[in-house]
């Protein structure tokens, strides 16, 4: 009788997909913390009136470093994106050569601060808008980068109406000013009622007194006479 064996072919087993996931995640996370980053502050908005100079503030900021980092400003006119300036930083702290395409439009950065802002002089109604600050550094494989800017143009700024705050402030302040009040009425009348208290014992402790030498007790500054002596 013939006896066959079975063989098993062994296969070694990769890792699981748990920690490809987690591996993967950590790359993910790295590489997004060194990645290039577009700023326009935190408030991407401004209201400016016609014929006023506005700055646009754009900064970069990158982990890795620059190298040949290409910028660019785009204006919004109407759904078709209008190139407003662009150029190139070599490195870090190299001020570039930027080339402007827009009339009354000024390059106010300084890469030392990795500041890449614009001034727009004497704005009118159609400067109104939205503007991109845009960045592509190629220590990122030429990934692109871009923050928004929303400049508003009008006649005149808008008064706030304060009315409300004031009210507001007003009922708060009063609301604190009469429980201070309250607080020292409360304070002074304890400080009454216990001075109060504090004379009534001593007055009750006299009339005691008063009392009991009266009625020649002992302990009392009454005179006792001495029992006259038999002869």
């Amino acid at each position: 009788m013939e006896v066959r064996w079975i063989g098993v072919k062994s296969q070694r087993l990769g890792p699981p997909s748990s920690t490809v996931g987690l591996i993967f995640s950590l790359l993910l996370g790295l590489w997004s913390a060194q990645a290039l980053e577009m700023s326009v502050g935190k408030i991407p908005t401004l209201e400016a009136v016609n014929g006023s100079t506005v700055i646009l503030p754009c900064t970069y900021s990158s982990c890795i470093g620059i190298k040949d980092l290409y910028f660019n400003w785009q204006f919004n006119d109407n759904g078709t994106m209008q190139k407003v300036c662009e150029s190139v930083i070599p490195s870090e702290g190299v001020e570039p050569h930027v080339d402007i395409y827009r009339e009354r439009v000024e390059f106010v950065g300084k890469n030392h601060q990795n500041n890449i802002s614009i001034l727009l002089w004497n704005i009118t109604f159609e400067d109104g808008g939205k503007y991109t600050c845009f960045g592509r550094n190629p220590k990122e494989k030429f990934k692109n980068h871009s923050a928004i800017f929303h400049l508003i143009v009008v006649d005149e700024l808008r008064v706030v109406d304060n009315t409300l705050t004031i009210m507001i402030a007003s009922a708060v302040g009063g609301a604190i000013a009469l429980l201070m009040g309250f607080m020292l009425l409360k304070n002074f009348t304890l400080f009454v009622l216990a001075k109060l208290e504090e004379k009534n014992k001593e007055c009750l402790v006299t009339s005691s007194g008063i009392d009991n030498t009266e009625n020649g007790l002992s302990g009392t500054k009454a005179d006792s006479k001495p029992t006259p002596k038999k002869k």
